[in-house]
């Protein structure tokens, strides 16, 4: 996973970056990277979703995400 408070000088070069494509597991590489790009879970990221509002709104509480696993629990928090 990259560092938040990577700088230009810390950053993996172009062979570096596509030796740990490679290396992360499939589903890993697949993962979606925005909340436009997620399956399911309409309730929260869906137009009238839970979290889609509270964006709009610029307010972002904190929040506890529960379910299964599988369900796109860590890639929303990721995200």
């Amino acid at each position: 996973m990259a560092d938040l408070f990577q700088n230009e000088s810390t950053r993996p070069s172009a062979h570096e970056e596509a030796a740990d494509s490679v290396a992360r597991p499939l589903a890993d590489r697949l993962r979606p990277q925005s909340l436009s790009e997620i399956v399911g879970q309409d309730h929260l990221v869906g137009a009238d979703g839970t979290i889609t509002k509270m964006l709009a709104r610029n307010h972002l509480g904190s929040l506890i995400l529960w379910g299964p696993p599988g369900c796109g629990k860590t890639t929303m928090a990721r995200i």
